[in-house]
């Protein structure tokens, strides 16, 4: 399983769903980043104003910091390399990188496999059908 490292701006609180005007992207990534975890993601998220720490010990984040500065943020990393930089992932990325199958919920892909997302198309019945007057067709 892959390990999602979210590196944020300041924010007023550690996921910025706070005061009186709260940016519907934080509230959206807050959900996906519960709903990641609750699936056994292993995510992060790092706020710059509380925890600066992160972003000076973490070369790849201190680099893109000189070069974009805190403007560029927020920047995905995913196992060390950059993902994501400006915006916030949605659930499907997340799940693609966290190994998640998100149409068996209870499932986790090992990291590295691809999820196709295949259906069982087998026939489970016949084509036959009956109409009011109990006269059956069939194809």
């Amino acid at each position: 399983m892959s390990t999602i490292e979210v590196f944020e701006p300041a924010l007023c609180c550690n996921t910025g769903v706070c005061g009186d005007d709260v940016d519907q992207a934080l509230v959206t990534f807050s959900a996906d980043m519960d709903w990641v975890h609750s699936k056994g993601g292993d995510i992060a998220r790092f706020n710059l104003a509380s925890e600066p720490l992160a972003f000076a010990e973490r070369e790849p984040v201190k680099q893109f910091l000189q070069v974009s500065g805190s403007e560029g943020l927020p920047l995905v990393l995913v196992d060390g390399v950059t993902a994501i930089t400006g915006r916030y992932p949605d659930r499907t990325q997340l799940a693609k990188w966290a190994g998640i199958i998100t149409d068996a919920p209870d499932v986790v892909a090992p990291a590295g496999i691809a999820v196709l997302g295949l259906t069982d198309t087998t026939d489970t019945g016949s084509c036959c059908a009956t109409d009011d007057n109990n006269s059956t067709s069939c194809c």
